[in-house]
């Protein structure tokens, strides 16, 4: 079989020089899945994925003032010397951020100046180019071969919710708030994650999400945007794939990609949605009833929604 190598560009800088670029999410060597081979940092790649690229704003002219203090102009990114001589029609712009408020003007300019060098591009809102769902990464340190082979860890406590601080947007504030709902609530629950405000009451941040959801039957997998059909991100893959049951709130596109029961949705992030958590983490009951559905679900994020199978699948319809 010819395998293509896929090459990658990002904006997130925790990526950006990762050679080992998810090899965990496939079960062979070196990040080849089917037909490909996922090789980030590849000199001369056959493809390149764009994941989440922001494009840069060109320079404007110095003003007056700027020249009279001889301020330096930022150096401008060359994005063509960043493409490794890959052809345009073989370049896939995938942006994976949700199209809140505050960013949608910005999200557009990506997807205008990304059709001067990429031959698809797709995003999670009805403006992209190519709307559509975003395919699977997840955030578990496992390995592939143990996350699809692995029996149903032990489960001792009731919920988890792993989440962050960030309150830059009003959908971060309005989490945040509902976390201080649940948090004067008598619902037993384990919070974990990076930021939080000094107020919360935090067990601490996680170096692998595994160890914050694989102990629970619950996990609050609560998204920060939930006002389209397109958006699900990892918060809801990686609940699934620990075993736990989502409480999930997000929009439509889950109903599409994963088998009915495999997640609860929690109606809305106010004193109704407290009572609903309420309810369900009484008891081990709803996770039990949905055992089955969730083993579906499990296999359907490794093995089609997975990253690596959509790259395949593209490099396949390519050729």
């Amino acid at each position: 079989m010819d395998i293509k190598k896929i090459g990658m560009i990002t904006s997130y800088r925790q990526l950006a020089k990762r050679a080992d670029w998810l090899w965990q999410q496939t079960p062979q060597q070196f990040g080849t899945w089917g037909n490909i081979q996922i090789q980030a940092l590849a000199e001369k790649p056959d493809f390149l994925l764009m994941y989440q690229f922001d494009f840069p704003k060109q320079n404007q002219p110095q003003s007056w003032l700027d020249k009279l203090r001889r301020k330096p102009q930022k150096p401008q990114i060359n994005v063509e010397s960043l493409l490794r001589g890959v052809p345009q029609e073989r370049i896939i712009y995938l942006l994976r951020e949700p199209p809140l408020d505050e960013v949608v003007e910005k999200n557009k300019r990506y997807y205008q100046a990304a059709q001067k060098y990429c031959g698809y591009i797709s995003g999670p809102d009805d403006f992209a180019p190519k709307p559509d769902y975003m395919p699977a990464i997840w955030y578990h340190n496992n390995s592939f071969r143990e996350l699809n082979e692995m029996p149903v860890p032990e489960k001792v406590f009731p919920c988890s919710w792993i989440t962050s601080g960030i309150n830059r947007t009003a959908n971060h504030r309005r989490r945040l708030k509902f976390l201080e709902l649940l948090q004067a609530s008598e619902i037993k629950f384990n919070l974990y994650g990076r930021d939080l405000p000094t107020w919360a009451k935090s067990s601490g941040e996680l170096g692998n999400k595994w160890y914050g959801m694989a102990p629970y039957y619950y996990n609050l997998s609560i998204e920060n945007y939930a006002e389209n059909d397109w958006y699900v991100s990892e918060k809801l893959w990686d609940a699934l794939l620990a075993w736990c049951l989502p409480i999930y709130y997000g929009g439509p596109a889950t109903d599409k990609l994963l088998p009915p029961g495999s997640f609860l949705r929690l109606p809305s992030l106010d004193e109704k949605g407290i009572a609903y958590i309420q309810e369900v983490t009484a008891t081990p009951d709803a996770w039990y009833a949905a055992k089955d559905a969730i083993a579906e679900a499990r296999q359907i994020i490794l093995h089609k929604l997975n990253l690596l199978n959509w790259l395949s699948e593209f490099v396949t319809q390519s050729q």
